[in-house]
């Protein structure tokens, strides 16, 4: 086995051993912690979303949203960090899902690249200009407060919350939510990211058992699709 596909096992497939069962009791208030915000989360965030770019108000919405994420998740019970093997050791992962962030940049990059040049593909240009028209319109280091932020928020509840609440294939359950919550916004192409991401996150939380690893994946790629890609279609 090369070392690239060892460190693809350790990152998303190998599962660090851990004990974080929730009581018959504790499960139960998660599930429907989970239910009620994923809900609201979903509403809220299709607002948010129709709010005419560079607006106080698209900021405050989406302040509130990363609220309703972040009280939600520490709402539903315990949440853990969690590990990944190195040699011999367990550590907290951090360098990895950096480079995994990353990575996710780049194939979402050449995505938006290929969409813009394949005339095949000229119908969801569109929502390519709808997510730029955020980042032309809006301060950019409040953007990257709020990116980080709902980065962050997202994966509390998803990879944190929702993750924990469902008891078969929480990896397949929360990567579908996260993409159904994301196409309230009405964009495909945010929709389809979210079923990218998500499916690589929700892979790092069950080899880890924690929040930090998706979280650092989620912001890696947001902070770096919020600042590159403007670029790239300047």
């Amino acid at each position: 086995m090369s070392h690239v596909q060892r460190w693809i096992r350790r990152a998303l497939w190998d599962v660090v051993p851990r004990d974080q069962r929730d009581t018959p009791h504790q499960l139960r208030r998660r599930q429907a912690v989970t239910i009620a915000v994923v809900a609201l989360g979903m509403v809220w965030l299709g607002i948010s979303l129709r709010i005419e770019p560079g607006s106080r108000w698209f900021y405050a919405s989406t302040v509130a949203l990363a609220a309703i994420w972040t009280v939600g998740a520490f709402a539903s019970g315990r949440l853990h960090l969690g590990r990944i093997a190195f040699g011999e050791r367990h550590i907290r992962p951090i360098v990895t899902p950096i480079v995994l962030g990353m990575l996710l940049a780049g194939v979402f990059m050449a995505g938006a690249v290929l969409v813009e040049r394949v005339p095949a593909l000229a119908g969801l240009e569109s929502q390519v200009d709808s997510v730029l028209d955020y980042a032309d319109a809006g301060s950019v280091p409040i953007l990257i407060v709020i990116a980080t932020m709902n980065g962050i928020a997202e994966e509390l509840f998803f990879r944190g919350a929702a993750f924990a609440a469902i008891t078969r294939h929480p990896v397949g359950w929360t990567t579908a939510m996260y993409a159904v919550a994301t196409l309230a916004t009405g964009n495909v192409m945010l929709a389809f990211a979210a079923v990218l991401l998500g499916g690589v996150c929700g892979l790092q939380r069950r080899a880890s058992g924690g929040i930090l690893a998706p979280i650092l994946t989620h912001c890696t790629w947001s902070l770096a699709m919020l600042l590159l890609l403007p670029v790239v279609f300047s």
